[in-house]
Order: structure tokens, then C-alpha cells, then sequence
């Protein structure tokens, strides 16, 4: 391999020898890339198309032996490096330009004991690795909705989706950690060791050490449950998000009930004029009882005017990768994100206005219920600081070309200050486009802050870890 330039944390910068990244590489379970290496753009990608970051090299790891060994070759040279897992972060933090990239995207092992009811979990295993090894034996973990999504980075923000009111997030189903810290020692965090850094890890994102493995607990779920999608008119839109306010105020903690505005994608079950027409869907899952659920979800199917639904009790892995084909690799993506403790009237009326201008036809303005389980544990119990959101809005801004960069972040971005006065102030860290945002960190990091940095000056006092929503020691 040729020597490589390479970023140090000073801001200057180091010729590695050729000879030195040999050794390196020789060491790994892995392999080294380049920006030489005919792979580098293959492996350099993430989700985010808008990422253009590009490291000096990419140390693919297959162990944790291997995550050691590049942490402590960083540390000995000084390097500014990054932490990769599955590449699915929107604000692309993954990767960080002229530096080192430590890349565990291979390490994807899901090992489930259905005795115990709990999995063991590598860094670079995708929700869908986890949902297909816990479904087969019909358990599931609280976690995301889109299967691409990796488990590493979902965790360390706190982790939400379809069983968090019942279930809690996925951070509250977590047991323990083995973590590589910023010394290069392998650590195990949890209740009864390194308590301090198990706190700041639930909900502290990357901050801290490389998480090499997870251990959850998991719960009953399915494998079948009641599932669904109901499309209605937009022209409907201000009266169903009045009824989905009144709707979701009294359900019980099995339904999770989720509001999306966009134009219609080709769904199979709506008719081809309602394609590409503005819609509002109602899309939930019901963990419990099928037909306790079905007598439950009743008077919102029969509610208005629908287009169509898609409902039925059906494999609730299957239903986790629903929307997987509007969340594809390789658009440009954008997001804005606030937390609600209600949806009060300003709110509708200011989504139902930046729906009238989407500007491009994969955007879309989706509102999540949460609550339910995720909102009974005290605030304090781990870092994740937003507990009292009964709902996240997300501006999901998604486009094909770069020439329309301007126009779609100018939207949304007008669209969050708009909504803003109806906020919490807080908000979900893994819904944060912009890393070096000072004012989203702290929005995000909230009450907890002030203990993440005492934790971070214990763990990584010299701030190694410092390509992410960053906590400064």
C-alpha cells in the first residue's frame, strides 16, 4: 500500500508509510481501504447520497479485537477518526473527511437465546439482521421502522418505533455493552458495572467508546400482528388530524398509531389516479391481541373517506421493511425534527400549509406517536432526555438531483422554525442532519448534558470521540 496523508486531531496532518499501514492491515481481521483502492467508493458510501465525506482510509473491522487494534493505531498517531455502523446517520457522521474511518459494518452477527429472551448484537447489524433472528422465534426488540437502519447508532440515540409504547425504546431493553474506550481497553458497561458510562450510553450517542457488542432483552411480539396502512384524501387533511389528535389521546399502550403527509406513492391498493396525488395515511400496529385490536382500530378504519387501506394480521418483520422502498440508499435526504407534547391547532395548520408546497414528490412531513412505556421511566434513569414527547414530527426532505439542494433545505428549514413555538425545545438526536448544530446538540442532549460531560471527561477526556452530536469533556 502507498503511503497516505492523513489527518491528525490538531487540525494538521501526518504521511503514513506504506510500510506502517501494511502493518496495520496485516493485523486485521479485516482490510484497509484507500482512497487508492479500487473498493474505496464501494465502501466509502452511506444512506445519505448529500455525504460527500471523504476519509484518508477505512479500516474494515470483523472483531472487536480488530476495533482495539485501530483505536489504539489512531491514538498512537494522533489521528482524527470516525465510528461507522450500518451508515444509515442522516447528518453522515460515519465518515469523517482526510481522517480515518473505523468501519464495522461488517460485524452484523445477531445471536438470540430464546430460553433467556435476550440477543446478543454486533455494531454493524441492520434493524432487518435483528428482526428476522428474533422473529423466528417470535420475539422482537423495540426499535426503528426502516430495516436499513443500523442497530449501533439507533441505541446510542435512544432508539423509537411500532413497540416503544408498549415496550419502551430500545435503549430501556439494553443489558449490558462491551465497549473499546478511547485507550483502546475493553470495557463492559451496565447496572452493576461502569454504571456511569451505561447511563451516558443510553441515549449519549457515540461519545464515548466504540460499542463492539450489545446485549438486549427482548419480548413476546407475533411473530404475526395487526398491521396496517389506511389512505385518505389531503383535501381531508385538516379534520383527520383533528381526529388523530382526539384518536390517539386515550389508546392503550399496544397501538401505536403514526400520521404521514406526502404525495401517494404506487401503492398496489390505491387506485392509479390517487398515484402522486397529496394524501394522509394512518399507519399502525397493534402489539396485542389481534382481535381486541381489530375491535379497537374499528372507528378509524370507518372514519371519512378513504382511498384505500392495507390491513391484516401479518408478520410484523415483514411490516418493519413497509416502508423500506421510500427510504432507499442514494437520495439526497434532509431532515428538520421537533418534539410535541401535544399537537395544539398552530401545528396542524402549519403542516397542512408546508404540505401545499412539498418541494419534491419523495418529501414527506411524518408525525410519530410515542409515550406509553418509553414515558414511565423517570427522566433521570438514562441520557436520553425526552421522555415528555407524546409525539416527534420529522421533515423527512428527499430528493434526486443536487440543483434542488437550495430549495428543499430552505423548506424545511422554514417549515421547523415555523413549528418551533409549539415545541418542547428538545429534540430526537438521530433526527439531527446537522452535527456541528451547537443548538440542536444541546436541544438534544437536554437535561442530560451536564452529566454526559462529566462522563465524557472520565472516558475520553481528550475528546478522540468527537465526530458525532459531540460532547465535549
Amino acid at each position: 500500500m502507498d503511503s497516505v496523508s492523513i489527518l491528525t486531531r490538531d487540525g494538521g496532518s501526518i504521511e503514513l508509510s506504506g510500510d506502517t499501514l501494511q502493518e496495520l492491515a496485516a493485523g486485521l481481521g479485516g482490510s484497509l481501504v484507500s482512497r487508492s483502492s479500487a473498493n474505496y467508493e464501494e465502501v466509502r458510501a452511506v444512506w445519505n447520497a448529500m455525504i460527500e465525506t471523504r476519509p484518508a482510509l477505512i479500516a474494515r473491522c470483523t472483531t472487536a479485537a480488530d476495533v482495539q487494534r485501530c483505536v489504539r493505531f489512531a491514538a498512537a498517531n494522533d489521528l482524527l477518526f470516525s465510528i461507522r455502523g450500518a451508515g444509515h446517520n442522516i447528518a453522515g457522521s460515519a465518515l469523517v473527511e482526510g481522517g480515518l474511518t473505523i468501519d464495522l459494518s461488517q460485524m452484523r452477527e445477531v445471536e438470540v437465546d430464546p430460553v433467556s429472551a435476550t440477543a446478543i448484537i454486533q455494531p454493524g447489524a441492520t434493524l432487518g439482521d435483528v428482526d428476522a433472528a428474533t422473529a423466528e422465534h417470535g420475539l422482537a426488540l423495540p426499535v426503528g421502522i426502516n430495516s436499513t437502519t443500523g442497530i449501533a447508532g439507533l441505541t446510542l440515540g435512544g432508539g423509537f418505533g411500532w413497540l416503544s409504547r408498549k415496550h419502551g425504546l430500545t435503549i430501556d431493553s439494553l443489558l449490558s455493552a462491551d465497549v473499546v474506550t478511547a485507550g483502546g481497553d475493553m470495557v463492559t458497561a451496565s447496572e452493576t458495572e461502569n454504571e456511569d458510562l451505561f447511563w451516558g450510553l443510553r441515549g449519549g450517542g457515540g461519545n464515548f467508546g466504540v460499542v463492539t457488542s450489545f446485549t438486549f432483552g427482548l419480548y413476546e411480539a407475533g411473530p404475526e400482528l395487526l398491521c396496517g396502512l389506511v389512505v385518505h384524501p389531503f383535501s381531508d387533511a385538516p379534520d383527520l388530524m383533528r381526529y388523530y389528535r382526539e384518536f390517539t389521546s386515550s389508546c392503550p399502550d399496544e397501538l401505536t398509531l403514526w400520521m404521514v403527509l406526502r404525495d401517494a406513492p404506487p401503492l398496489p391498493f390505491l387506485p392509479e389516479e390517487v398515484h402522486g396525488t397529496k394524501v394522509v395515511v394512518f399507519a399502525f400496529v397493534y402489539a396485542g391481541d389481534p382481535a381486541v385490536g381489530e375491535q379497537l382500530l374499528a372507528p378509524l378504519r370507518s372514519y371519512g373517506s378513504p382511498h384505500g387501506e392495507h390491513v391484516g394480521v401479518i408478520p410484523f418483520a415483514g411490516f418493519q421493511q413497509a416502508f423500506d422502498p421510500l427510504l432507499t440508499p442514494g437520495a439526497r435526504n434532509y431532515w428538520k425534527s421537533h418534539n410535541f407534547a401535544s399537537l395544539e391547532d398552530g401545528v396542524i395548520g402549519e403542516v397542512l400549509s408546508a404540505v401545499e408546497t412539498l418541494p419534491s414528490p419523495q418529501t414527506e412531513i411524518f408525525i410519530a406517536q410515542v409515550g406509553g412505556a418509553a414515558a414511565r421511566l423517570p427522566v433521570e434513569s438514562t441520557a436520553y432526555p425526552h421522555r415528555d414527547a407524546a409525539f416527534v414530527l420529522n421533515v423527512h426532505t428527499r430528493w434526486e438531483d443536487a440543483s434542488e439542494d437550495r430549495l428543499c433545505i430552505d423548506w424545511a428549514r422554514a417549515f421547523f422554525d415555523a413549528t418551533a413555538p409549539y415545541s418542547t425545545g428538545g429534540v430526537y438526536m438521530n433526527f439531527v442532519s446537522e452535527a456541528a448544530d451547537a443548538a440542536r446538540v444541546q436541544a438534544a442532549y437536554g437535561s442530560s448534558y451536564p452529566r454526559l460531560q462529566e462522563i465524557k471527561a472520565k472516558y475520553d477526556p481528550d475528546n478522540a470521540f468527537r465526530t458525532n452530536l459531540n460532547v465535549r469533556p
